[in-house]
C-alpha cells in the first residue's frame, strides 16, 4: 500500500538566526504559516543525517517565523543550523478532508491518462494562483493543473496513481 508508508515529510526550513538568544527564521512550508509550530518535535538536518530540537515558542515575523528550540540559545547555534531543511513525521498531519490533499502526498504518485497512458511520475508541485500545478516527470516533463474535474478525474492514495484527462503529446 502506498500510503501507508511512515515517511519524514519537508515542512519547512530553517533561514538564518534571529537575534542574539538563539531564536531561529523559519521560512515554513506549512499553510498556514504558522502551523509548522504545531508539528514538534522537529527534525532538524538534511539526507545525511538529522536532529530533533522541541519548538519552545514561535511566532509569525512576515512571511517567516521565528522560534526558540530548545538547547539553541546562542546566536552561533542558531547560525549552525541556517539553511538546513525542518522535518515533520507525515502520521503528524490531520487527515485532509475529503476531496483534497496534501502535496507530500501527491509527489510521487503514477501518472496515468483516462485511457491509461504512463504519463510519469509526481515529482514537485508548484502554486501559480490560479490553481497547483503538478510537475511530472516520464519521457519528458510535463505540467499539468491540478483542477480536480477538469484535468485530474482520480486521485487513488492506496494504489499510488492518480488519473488525468490530458493529452499525452501535449
Amino acid at each position: 500500500m502506498f500510503a501507508t508508508v511512515a515517511r519524514q515529510i519537508i515542512a519547512g526550513e530553517v533561514a538564518g538566526a534571529f537575534g542574539v538568544r538563539g531564536w531561529v527564521k523559519v521560512r515554513s512550508y506549512t499553510e498556514p504559516l504558522d502551523n509548522i509550530v504545531d508539528y514538534s518535535p522537529w527534525l532538524i538536518g538534511n539526507e545525511a543525517g538529522r536532529k530533533e530540537f522541541k519548538v519552545v515558542s514561535g511566532r509569525r515575523h512576515g512571511n517567516l517565523m521565528v522560534v526558540h528550540l530548545q538547547g539553541v540559545d546562542t546566536r552561533d547555534q542558531a547560525l549552525q543550523l541556517s539553511g538546513l531543511h525542518i522535518f515533520v513525521d507525515r502520521s503528524r498531519f490531520e487527515p485532509a478532508k475529503p476531496g483534497e490533499y496534501y502535496w507530500a502526498d501527491l509527489i510521487g504518485l503514477e501518472v496515468r491518462t483516462i485511457s491509461g497512458v504512463g504519463l510519469g511520475t509526481v515529482v514537485d508541485m508548484m502554486e501559480t494562483g490560479a490553481n497547483d500545478v503538478m510537475v511530472v516527470r516520464g519521457d519528458r516533463e510535463r505540467l499539468i493543473p491540478f483542477v480536480v474535474g477538469e484535468f485530474v478525474k482520480n486521485v487513488d492514495l492506496n494504489e499510488g496513481i492518480l488519473i488525468v484527462d490530458w493529452d499525452p503529446d501535449f
